[in-house]
C-alpha cells in the first residue's frame, strides 16, 4: 500500500470532499444537503495546512492503509556456527530463571499483545488500481470486522487472514467516510474471538498503548508506546485526494503503512482506538515511515459507527448546518447558516464566532468540524459563541441534526497555499 499518512495506510484527509472527483468548494457533512445542480458551499478554512505544534493544534497527516507493491525476495540461509567436528554450538542459550519474564501477566504489554492479537486480522485488497494491505478488528464471532474506509475503498476483492492463518473472503457491509471507518463481513466463519472494546473517554495522556497490525505486510506486528495527546484535530487525505477531519488519539506507538484499521489497545488488551493515520516526513515521491506521530480514531466513536453499520448498513453523523472560515485570531467564524438546520434553530447567525464546544477551545474551523463530528448525532452540545471579533461570549445550546454519513467532512485550502508535503508531480493534496 502506498503510505499516505493514514494509520493503516498513509493518506491525508480534509472534510466533505466528494468521493468522485471535483475538488472545488466542498460541503461539510453536517451541513444541510446541497440542492442538486448547485455547487456545494462546504467548510472553507481559508488557511494553510498546519502541523503539530502550531497554535491551532491541527495536524495534517497521511493515511496509512498501505498500497503494497511486489515483495522483493532474497536467498540464503541463517547458519548456527559450530566448534570443530563435535557440532556443539559456539553460543549456549538459557531460559530466563524469573518466570515473569517469559509468561504474560495482566497489565503488561505482553499480555495486551497476546489478548488483542487473537482478535486482529490482516486484510488484503486486490483491485485494478493495485493492491492494498491493512488490518482489522474482529467485532463478532461470526465475522464482522472493523477497519478503515481507506483500506477497502478501492472496491477490489478482499482476502482476510485470520489469527490462526486461515483465509476468508470479505465483503464490505457499509462505510463511514467522515470517520474513515468501514465494516466488512467474512464468509463461512464462526467461533472467532471478538475483541474486547474499552472506553476512549477514560484515557489519560501518558498511559501505555499497544498497536497491532501488518505494517508493510508483516502480519501480527506488535509495537508499544504511550498515549501522547487526546482530542487532537487531524486532517488527512487519501491517495485519491479524498479528505477528512476527525478528532483523534495521538500515540508514539510505531504504526506504519499496513497498520491501518488495526487496534490500539491498553494494557488490559482492550481496544481504545482504530489506527488510521501518521504524520510523516516527505520528500519528492518518497515519504518516511513512522516518526512517533500516529493517530487513532477513538473507540467510543468507532464502536457507535460500527454498530450502526452492522444493524442497518449505514452510519449516521451529527449535523450543525453551517459553513465557515478560520477567524483572524483563531476560532471558527460562521459564513452561512443553512435554512432549517440545527444552527438556525439555535439562533446562530452569519458572522458569529464559535469559541468553544462543550468547554473545549475551538482554535480553527477544522477544530469545530472535529469536535462536532465526535458528538452524538441528534445529541446536544453547548457552544460558546461570540460576535465577529470574538467578544460578548455567551453559551448557546444546540440540538444537533442527524444525517447519513455518505461523504467526509472537509475544509478547503486557500488558493496558492502550500502543503507541507511534496506530492508526485507537484499535485496539491487538497481540492481547490
Amino acid at each position: 500500500m502506498a503510505d499516505n499518512d493514514f494509520a493503516g495506510a498513509g493518506d491525508r484527509f480534509a472534510a466533505d470532499v466528494p468521493s468522485g472527483g471535483g475538488r472545488g468548494a466542498t460541503s461539510a457533512p453536517w451541513e444541510s444537503a446541497t440542492p442538486q445542480g448547485q455547487q456545494p458551499t462546504g467548510f472553507s478554512s481559508e488557511r494553510r495546512p498546519r502541523l503539530a505544534g502550531v497554535s491551532a493544534g491541527t495536524v495534517v497527516v497521511a493515511l496509512l492503509a498501505g498500497l503494497v507493491g511486489g515483495a522483493a525476495g532474497f536467498g540464503g540461509s541463517l547458519l548456527l556456527g559450530t566448534s570443530g567436528s563435535s557440532g556443539s554450538p559456539v553460543l549456549n542459550q538459557h531460559d530466563f530463571t524469573v518466570g515473569t519474564q517469559v509468561s504474560s501477566q495482566s497489565g503488561t504489554v505482553q499480555f495486551a499483545a497476546e489478548k488483542a492479537s487473537k482478535s486482529t486480522v490482516d486484510i488484503a485488497v486486490s483491485s485494478r488500481s493495485g493492491s492494498a494491505e491493512g488490518t482489522g478488528v474482529v467485532l463478532t464471532a461470526d465475522g464482522y470486522v472493523l477497519t478503515n474506509n481507506h483500506v477497502v475503498s478501492s472496491g477490489g476483492d478482499i482476502s482476510v487472514t485470520l489469527p490462526d492463518g486461515k483465509k476468508s473472503a470479505g465483503e464490505v457491509v457499509g462505510t463511514a467516510p467522515s470517520y474513515d471507518l468501514a465494516v466488512i463481513k467474512l464468509a463461512g466463519v464462526d467461533g472467532l474471538t471478538a475483541a474486547e472494546l474499552g472506553k476512549s473517554s477514560n484515557l489519560a495522556v501518558g498511559q501505555t498503548a499497544v498497536a497491532i497490525g501488518s505494517p508493510l505486510g508483516l502480519e501480527g506486528t506488535v509495537t508499544s508506546g504511550i498515549v501522547s495527546a487526546l482530542d487532537r484535530t487531524v486532517e488527512v487525505s487519501s491517495d485519491d485526494g479524498q479528505a477528512v477531519v476527525y478528532n483523534g488519539i495521538q500515540t508514539d506507538a510505531s504504526i506504519n503503512p499496513g497498520n491501518s484499521g488495526g487496534p490500539l489497545v491498553n494494557l488490559d488488551g482492550q481496544v481504545i482506538g482504530i489506527n488510521s493515520s501518521i504524520q510523516s516526513n516527505t520528500s519528492g515521491e518518497s515519504s518516511a515511515g513512522n516518526i512517533g506521530l500516529g493517530f487513532s480514531i477513538p473507540i467510543d466513536t468507532a464502536s457507535r459507527v460500527a454498530g450502526e453499520i452492522i444493524e442497518s448498513g449505514a452510519a449516521m453523523k451529527p449535523q450543525l448546518g453551517v459553513t465557515g472560515t478560520d477567524g483572524e485570531s483563531g476560532n471558527a467564524v460562521i459564513s452561512t447558516v443553512s435554512a432549517g438546520s440545527a444552527a438556525e434553530k439555535a439562533g446562530l447567525r452569519q458572522g458569529d464566532t464559535i469559541l468553544e464546544v462543550d468547554g473545549k477551545a475551538v482554535s480553527a474551523f477544522s477544530d469545530l468540524i472535529a469536535q462536532i463530528g465526535s458528538s452524538e448525532p441528534g445529541g446536544k452540545v453547548v457552544l460558546t459563541v461570540g460576535d465577529a471579533q470574538g467578544g460578548n461570549a455567551h453559551p448557546v445550546e444546540v440540538t444537533l441534526g442527524s444525517i447519513r454519513d455518505s461523504e467526509p467532512e472537509t475544509t478547503t485550502q486557500r488558493p496558492g497555499a502550500q502543503s507541507p508535503y511534496q506530492w508526485p508531480g507537484g499535485q496539491f493534496p487538497y481540492g481547490r
